[in-house]
């Protein structure tokens, strides 16, 4: 396979083939504490991740395994879409109704489309809902929270464990900034998903009363930050405030994770202000944009242009776009024919020596193949 590398400035530069060892990372890289710069904040772990590159753009203590309170609900509502639909029916128990904490409720025997419990899960931050839709989705409540760390695990969420659909305090319940974030994430993936927790308020059925009951967005960001989207509140003593927010400015989409947050809002907000203010969304390589020529076996041409099949973007920080270097993964010579955007390998691109991601490059153009008599005449010509 041959391999060549190059770098941006300003423009295009190619450089001699070097190579290095390959590093594999997550999808998601990590990063480990705040730069000089970063704002102060009071949560004792935190991350804002770049939805759509999947790059960290701050982290104070990402991996500190913490209790999570109601942002386990996140999880719950995920694999509630994942799982159910929304028009199913759900029969409340009497163990789901019993549920403490924070509640929309429901009673005994009372019957819910896991729509109406998915509003009560995540705006009112229903406990009972919870429990009813982890009943619903598993039989019980320990199967749905093994359900729970099983799908963190397939996440990426490998310091998450989840011991119930709720978050009331549980010593071995507990995740960490950075897998939180990789669930939310996830997530917000889903339209159904956004709609419910971007909700302001709805009213759903509650039988029995001459009223039926309406349920307030308790997400303040909504309020405080132009572009909120989402997602989740959450509180108990022992996991102190927590908050998962997501807000989508010109066309970048932020998610913030704070943990143990005296100041949750003031902190959230910080937070993605900065992710908003410090990275541009840098178009590094433009759908059609020709990178090199490749070379073309038995064609008309024996050469073809290497193009790019997609626009690639990534956010950067000031200067940083001096540190991206690609590497060109393609076999040559190719064999004619070749067709207009037929694939010839891909190109990988890094960020110092992190992989940020990678796109195909494809034919630039058609290259039709020469007969017997053709090659003949091309090898006399060169002989001559």
């Amino acid at each position: 396979m041959r391999q060549s590398t190059f770098a941006f400035s300003k423009s295009l530069y190619v450089f001699p083939v070097c190579l290095f060892l390959f590093l594999l990372v997550l999808f998601f890289s990590p990063g480990s504490s705040p730069r000089a710069g970063s704002p102060e904040i009071s949560a004792e772990a935190a991350l804002v991740l770049d939805w759509n590159s999947g790059r960290i753009l701050y982290a104070k203590e990402p991996h500190l395994p913490l209790p999570m309170a109601s942002t386990t609900k996140i999880m719950t509502a995920l694999l509630a879409l994942e799982k159910g639909s929304l028009k199913d029916t759900v029969v409340t128990s009497a163990r789901a109704a019993q549920t403490g904490g924070s509640s929309i409720w429901l009673e005994e025997g009372e019957k819910k489309t896991l729509e109406e419990l998915l509003y009560g899960l995540m705006l009112r931050s229903g406990n009972d809902a919870a429990a009813a839709i982890a009943e619903h989705i598993s039989g019980d409540e320990g199967s749905f929270a093994q359900l729970m760390t099983r799908r963190a695990r397939e996440l990426g969420a490998r310091d998450t464990v989840f011991k119930n659909p709720h978050g009331l305090h549980h010593p071995e319940h507990y995740t960490t900034a950075y897998d939180l974030a990789l669930i939310s994430a996830w997530a917000m993936r889903l339209e159904d998903f956004r709609l419910i927790t971007a909700t302001p308020s709805i009213f759903i059925s509650w039988p029995g009363h001459p009223w039926d009951r309406c349920l307030y967005n308790q997400n303040k960001l909504f309020e405080l930050f132009p572009g909120a989207e989402g997602i989740k509140t959450g509180w108990t003593t022992p996991a102190g405030r927590c908050f998962v927010g997501a807000a989508r400015r010109g066309g970048r989409r932020l998610i913030s994770v704070v943990l143990n947050a005296p100041q949750m809002w003031e902190d959230t907000v910080l937070l993605l202000d900065f992710g908003f203010q410090n990275f541009d969304n840098t178009c590094l390589i433009h759908r059609g944009q020709h990178l090199k020529s490749a070379a073309v076996s038995k064609g008309l041409h024996e050469k073809v242009g290497v193009m790019a099949a997609d626009n690639f973007y990534y956010p950067l920080k000031e200067n940083e776009e001096d540190k991206i270097i690609c590497r060109y993964l393609l076999k040559e010579p190719y064999r004619a024919p070749l067709l207009k955007g037929e694939k010839l390998g891909e190109l990988e691109i890094y960020l110092g020596d992190k992989i940020i991601g990678a796109i195909d490059l494809v034919a630039g153009r058609d290259i039709e193949k020469i007969n017997f008599w053709q090659q003949l005449q091309r090898k006399a010509e060169r002989r001559g």
